[in-house]
């Protein structure tokens, strides 16, 4: 545990080429770590092993570029709010290690900040980590006689003041504080050591902390949308952009009346209340337990009313969510829809976005039009959750099923059933469905694939019963404790949550493995389309959208897929395991298949 003694000198730079002569002094290598801890556009810390740095002068980011550009170390930092403000600087560095990242991997959740980091990776209570402002009335603030300077109390937490900003009030400080995540990042680096699953949780570390790269970089340069087409397309769903608030009413009015038309007696209905459209249902003769899309659907030829309803939802969400105001608050004058992303959704692990990027209706991707001299190259992981399956369960035979483009077929013929009831069956087993039309495939997926089936069940025990997982990669997947049965009704309904528990489980190892591999090949590919002057503009689930200038964009495709089997090879250890994608060159994001 640090205490602030046995830290190496720092050493005081004032420009550019004495900080870099400084880095190379300290032998950083390719590859290193090098930890970074950024104030002002004129301050910043570093540390090795051997070496603090603190420097002070104009354009500290210039000098950090010169460093990634001729020695290529491997940043540390606390989280990507330093690389936030790198890129607002217009600094991309090549490759990272974030320790939050790492910390989510580690310890799963999503909650982390430098005093939880610090406090976890050594073992001390989270509910005593100490606060501004915080006074404990028996015991004082647990600083008294102590130098604070060093960011370390004697009861081992960080100190709060440190945490909340004073780090970074000299450049000495910030040096202090780049050490200090250079001792958590060895602490993390034994942490990951320990972790014994199929994968390597290390590997893992640092294609995560590089996701966190790539998040800040499709924050900053989003996703080109024609603006007019979108405008287009919104004006056929709602109606033209309003200009008053009476406008609005009167849109909201015209949508309605064309639902309730359909319907006697219908002006007290609200459409945007369940219980008055299932009322509504009711009248012309439709009694539905909910009234969910796709239930809905089933009723779409009975009654005029049904279709118009679900028109009218499209059209809703179009006008609530996706309108008018949706344009004006997230795309840019350059015609680029930008939103926050995250590169984990803090249970099994995959990338999130907001602004609407990962739910985008698919009426408006008419409107995602690559820029002028510019293609989109898409490319969708095929069948994905159960080629991962194949990789981390280590079934000999469902792994030969994925040497086929379609995996379902030659499982489908191993099973003697149809291809539909195969991959019904396939998907059931992983999100622990054992009941309907795929109920007698399922038992013969058991016999036909019994190393994948016990994978499954072992996964689905554990969540039952509260115990913790880890995926392929080694993200911790949390579990609860059943709570204890005190009636028959608790009893049904702790059977219900255990039951729940089970297929999260389940289905979450799968997921949470297949978003590792996502991650590893998106950041493969964002090392090595620089050369070709292309950008990951989306990725969403299993799909990447790359925006590449048109002479590119074969050149590209074909780079897709080769990241696609180095990152597998890479992930899955070698695993004999085929991964495919469907690859191809569009100009507009709706031209894409599937």
């Amino acid at each position: 545990m640090s205490s602030g003694t046995g830290s190496p000198a720092t050493v005081i730079v004032r420009n550019g080429p004495d900080l870099v002569a400084a880095v190379t002094e300290a032998g950083v290598s390719r590859g290193d770590l090098l930890a970074l801890t950024l104030g002002s556009a004129r301050t910043l810390g570093l540390a090795t092993s051997t070496t603090s740095i603190a420097a002070e002068f104009d354009d500290v980011a210039e000098a950090i570029r010169l460093i990634d550009e001729r020695i290529r170390p491997r940043w540390l930092w606390w989280s990507n709010d330093t690389a936030r403000a790198l890129d607002a600087s217009g600094v991309r560095v090549s490759t990272c290690m974030d320790l939050a990242a790492v910390h989510r991997l580690v310890f799963g959740g999503w909650r982390v900040d430098p005093q939880r980091i610090w406090a976890k990776l050594h073992d001390l209570p989270t509910g005593t980590i100490p606060v501004m402002g915080q006074l404990d009335l028996l015991g004082g603030t647990g600083d008294e006689g102590t130098d604070f300077e060093d960011p370390i109390r004697p009861d081992g937490h960080i100190r709060p003041e440190w945490a909340s900003g004073g780090w970074a009030t000299t450049a000495e400080r910030m040096a202090r504080w780049a050490s200090l995540a250079l001792e958590a990042a060895a602490l993390q680096n034994t942490r990951l050591g320990a972790i014994r699953v199929g994968g390597d949780a290390r590997a893992t570390s640092r294609s995560e902390s590089a996701a966190e790269l790539l998040c800040v970089e499709l924050e900053n340069d989003g996703l080109p949308l024609d603006v007019a087409v979108a405008e287009r397309i919104i004006e056929g769903f709602v109606g033209p952009r309003p200009r008053s608030p009476d406008d609005v009413t009167a849109a909201r009015r015209l949508r309605d009346d064309a639902v309730l038309r359909h319907a006697i007696a219908s002006d007290d209905i609200d459409l945007r209340n369940p219980t008055n459209v299932r009322s509504l249902l009711r009248r012309v003769g439709l009694d539905v337990s909910d009234t969910r899309a796709w239930r809905l659907e089933q009723y779409r030829d009975q009654h005029p009313l049904v279709d118009a309803l679900l028109n009218w939802r499209k059209a809703e969400r179009i006008d609530t969510t996706f309108g008018y105001s949706w344009l004006d608050t997230h795309v840019g004058p350059d015609g680029r829809l930008r939103g926050a992303w995250t590169g984990c959704d803090g249970a099994a692990g995959r990338m999130t976005a907001q602004a609407g990027l990962h739910n985008m209706p698919a009426d408006l991707r008419p409107a995602v039009v690559a820029e002028p001299g510019h293609l989109f190259v898409r490319a969708d992981l095929g069948q994905i959750e159960p080629r991962v399956l194949a990789a981390v369960s280590g079934d000999a035979a469902l792994a030969k099923a994925t040497q086929d483009n379609d995996l379902y077929a030659p499982v489908a013929k191993r099973l003697g059933v149809e291809r539909a009831v195969a991959k019904v069956a396939v998907l059931a087993a992983m999100y622990g469905q054992t009941s309907g039309a795929a109920g007698q495939a399922l038992r013969g997926l058991e016999s036909a694939y019994p190393v994948a089936m016990q994978y499954l069940r072992d996964s689905d025990e554990a969540g039952r019963h509260g115990r913790e997982l880890r995926t392929y990669g080694g993200r911790l997947l949390r579990m609860y404790d059943i709570p204890p049965s005190l009636t028959d009704t608790a009893a049904a309904d702790e059977r219900a949550a255990e039951a729940g528990r089970g297929r999260y489980a389940r289905n979450a190892v799968v997921q949470g493995a297949a978003a590792e591999l996502f991650k590893a090949w998106a950041v493969t590919v964002r090392a090595r389309a620089t050369a070709l002057d292309t950008k990951i503009v989306l990725c969403l689930h299993d799909e990447l959208l790359v925006h590449a200038p048109a002479e590119a964009a074969a050149d590209t495709a074909r780079l897709l897929d080769d990241c696609l089997q180095e990152a597998a090879a890479r992930w899955s250890g070698r695993a004999p395991v085929r991964f495919v994608a469907d690859i191809s060159v569009i100009e507009l994001w709706s031209d894409a298949k599937g």
